[in-house]
């Protein structure tokens, strides 16, 4: 006679089957869990690896500019010192400049005319005096214009003033300009005499 089977065989085969969908379910997000736990840490270390580097750049970019200011501030410090240089020998050049204008103004300086203030400005001085007449300004204004080291005589003003009008005498403003024998600039800027 035959066997029948009356135990729920399909029911036992469908729980089977669902415990190795779960088994199978839970062992795909254990692995796609340790796999995402993987990958955010290597993600992350590569994270603090690629930070490591930018701070270790920005340090040697920091120390770099650090160098650069001071090698600008060398820079600098050589563009005055070589500019103090060529106001040295500019200087050391026209030293005996000052010694030929003294000598030319005493040589164009007719008689009558007294210096009572001298100023120069670069190339350019001012010449403030008194004069017996106004004849004694023009013939040193012609000096001046013939002269080697003076050139351009300018005339401001010519004026009498109180007891020297009796006696006919004049004081006058002037200005001439330097010839140039060496470097225009090499004169001293806003050098004053005053005579006595």
């Amino acid at each position: 006679m035959p066997r029948i089977n009356l135990l729920p065989w399909r029911e036992a085969e469908r729980k089977r089957k669902r415990q190795e969908f779960f088994f199978s379910i839970g062992a795909a997000i254990a692995t796609a869990a340790l796999f995402t736990l993987l990958g955010r840490w290597q993600m992350g270390a590569a994270i603090e690896d690629q930070n490591e580097r930018n701070r270790i750049i920005s340090d040697e970019i920091a120390a770099l500019d650090k160098q650069i200011q001071e090698i600008l501030g060398l820079e600098n410090q050589k563009n005055r010192l070589l500019a103090r240089m060529e106001i040295i020998e500019r200087l050391q050049r026209s030293r005996p400049e000052i010694v030929h204008v003294f000598d030319e103004l005493v040589r164009v300086l007719p008689e009558g005319v007294y210096l009572t203030y001298l100023k120069q400005s670069g190339t350019r001085f001012e010449v403030r005096g008194v004069a017996q007449s106004s004849t004694r300004v023009s013939a040193f204004m012609r000096n001046i214009d013939g002269s080697e080291w003076f050139a351009d005589p300018a005339l401001q003003i010519v004026e009498t003033k109180g007891r020297d009008a009796a006696r006919g005498g004049a004081e006058f403003t002037l200005f001439a300009n330097q010839r140039s024998r060496v470097n225009p600039e090499t004169a001293p800027e806003g050098e004053t005499v005053a005579a006595k």
